[in-house]
């Protein structure tokens, strides 16, 4: 019975003081949408995927010791492609003169295939088209760089980038419900907080759970009457 009595309570709390929650929803909501859709400029990612080994040898085939120190190269191909000398390279042949070989190195993002020997190079940016010069130039300096420093002897690009449709970010239906729920969270919180706050006393009942007094009488409220 005191558990209906309390949901009763919070019901009537929701109630009294629907407003607030279904202000603040709308609020975290709109701003969520404004920021996604008007603010925020979309990023794209362009990639290209490479295959980086060991040519097979004049037995015609791989050994096993060869197998496994490709896997281990692996790493050090993903710091190659990041590295400071790539994104000089890179910032030279495009003729980037006002970027940075940080903010190349920030747009990179290197992807290794479980169990493979394929890498998976991906530059973001908000110009679909510069994304896709990027990526493609840093797979091209890498080949270069890795047959030099790493002496390997067999990498080949397997799909270059091409200009991306579509952004990855931001996902405005998704931002869009994350404001919604936080909205509703915070409204309901602060409806909450405020009921917690208010050590008002409004009806018999309060003075009975605050007081704990027990209530004689009640004088009715006439409006109109004088």
């Amino acid at each position: 019975m005191e558990e209906m009595i309390d949901m009763r309570e919070l019901f009537l709390i929701l109630r009294k003081r629907l407003w607030v929650v279904v202000l603040i929803t709308l609020i975290a909501t709109v701003a969520a949408a404004v920021l996604s859709f008007v603010i925020l400029d979309p990023i794209y990612q362009a990639n290209t995927t490479l295959y980086v080994g060991k040519n097979i040898s004049a037995e015609g085939a791989i050994g096993y010791q060869d197998v496994m120190l490709s896997g281990q190269l692996v790493k050090d191909y993903r710091e190659l492609a990041k590295s400071r000398l790539v994104s000089k390279i890179v910032i030279n042949e495009l003729g980037l003169r006002d970027t940075s070989t940080k903010e190349i190195a920030d747009m990179i993002g290197i992807n290794l295939k479980s169990d493979t020997r394929i890498i998976e190079i991906t530059a973001q940016h908000s110009d679909p088209v510069f994304a896709k010069n990027v990526a493609n130039k840093v797979a091209d300096v890498f080949i270069r760089k890795s047959v030099e420093l790493i002496e390997v002897d067999n990498v080949q690009v397997i799909d270059i980038a091409e200009t991306p449709v579509d952004p990855i970010k931001p996902s405005k239906v998704m931002n869009t419900a994350i404001g919604f729920v936080l909205g509703l969270m915070l409204g309901l919180g602060v409806v909450f907080l405020i009921e917690y706050l208010d050590n008002t006393i409004k009806t018999p009942s309060d003075v009975e759970k605050h007081l704990e007094l027990a209530v004689i009488g009640t004088i009715p409220k006439f409006d109109g009457v004088k």
